[in-house]
């Protein structure tokens, strides 16, 4: 089994987090290859209802229960979990009631949105509990049965809410079972075997978005983890260019020359062609120094970081596993 060393060695619980459009899910289910690689043994939770995990492997939808659902390189298997709040619900009532059927009854009737509307946060303890049981859980042989989990977790506005409302709930159940419970998931969440990574783009919102993420999790006492940069282009020209080009100093003459001697167009129609490609040439120019600032302001974060390059051809299983290798290469798995 690979025993490489990480930057993440004694976490075993891996909270992915990131504004909507960045590709928080598609960087959950490469981060859950990586750390399987070598012969180890992860699952991936998805807790929105949302069937991320199912589109992005090209599976049908996942039932609520742990099943194997990739092959990571060098051995080692990925298994999945799409968490209903509802099944949650039933576990939660067997575990510390012993009233499954009950509680089936129950839930036809509404009682858990009965019992989110007393406490609103219930819901979310439900299933941060199942991935907290998933990480503590062990076999009969006494070894962990995951060597690792990795959580799709909601977006960046909400991720502290969503881990710290055990809080809440112990607050409103000061004893009892839901009270042991919250405890059991604070005791997971807030451990050194917890990371919260961000994922974000090279653009102002997800970056302030990240920035200001990583600060509510340390205000709540929560473990920030990484920061993934996705998507990331390289510059298609050298940077003296590109200098040149963002203050518009596109010598079009020499573009124009240059489409003649390629036998690419001529007269009249070598200069509209070279002044269209000055523009993208500016366009992309300004892209690069806005790329670069926006990398520049997430070093005031502190934290280890971790780009990910954009998919010319999209987000396939080819994509993944090479997002996988992207991630491993960097130390980040």
């Amino acid at each position: 089994m690979d025993s490489r060393d990480t930057d993440w060695d004694g976490v075993r619980l891996h909270v992915v987090t990131g504004k909507g459009g960045t590709g928080k899910t598609t960087v959950a289910a490469a981060l859950a290859l990586a750390l399987a690689s070598g012969g180890h043994k992860v699952l991936l939770v998805e807790v929105e209802g949302r069937q991320g995990i199912a589109q992005i492997f090209d599976l049908p939808p996942l039932p609520y229960e742990e099943r194997r659902i990739a092959v990571a390189p060098d051995g080692g298997d990925v298994y999945a979990l799409a968490v209903d709040p509802e099944e949650a619900m039933l576990e939660y009532l067997e575990m510390f009631y012993g009233m499954r059927r009950a509680g089936r009854a129950l839930t036809k009737m509404g009682v858990l949105d009965f019992a989110t509307t007393i406490a609103p946060g219930f819901r979310d303890v439900l299933v941060t509990g199942k991935t907290s049981e998933a990480v503590r859980r062990r076999g009969k042989d006494g070894k962990r049965v995951y060597d690792a989990v990795v959580l799709d977790a909601p977006p960046t506005g909400r991720i502290t809410r969503f881990l710290n409302v055990t809080e809440e709930v112990a607050d409103l159940a000061r004893v009892g079972p839901i009270k042991n419970h919250s405890d059991l998931v604070r005791g997971v969440v807030k451990s050194p075997e917890t990371a919260v990574h961000f994922v974000t783009l090279l653009e102002e919102m997800p970056v302030q978005e990240t920035l200001d993420g990583l600060a509510d999790l340390r205000a709540a006492g929560l473990p920030p983890g990484g920061v993934f940069i996705n998507m990331v282009r390289e510059p298609l020209l050298p940077q003296p260019v590109l200098d040149k080009a963002v203050k518009g100093r596109v010598d079009t003459a020499e573009l124009v020359a240059g489409l003649e001697a390629a036998g690419l167009a001529t007269g009249g129609d070598a200069k509209a062609l070279a002044e269209a490609l000055a523009e993208e040439l500016a366009e992309h120019a300004r892209r690069t120094e806005i790329e670069r600032d926006e990398r520049e302001t997430l070093t005031a974060a502190e934290r280890p970081s971790y780009e990910l390059p954009l998919l010319a051809d999209g987000v396939d299983l080819a994509g993944l596993y090479e997002l996988a290798e992207s991630i491993r290469t960097q130390g980040a798995a």
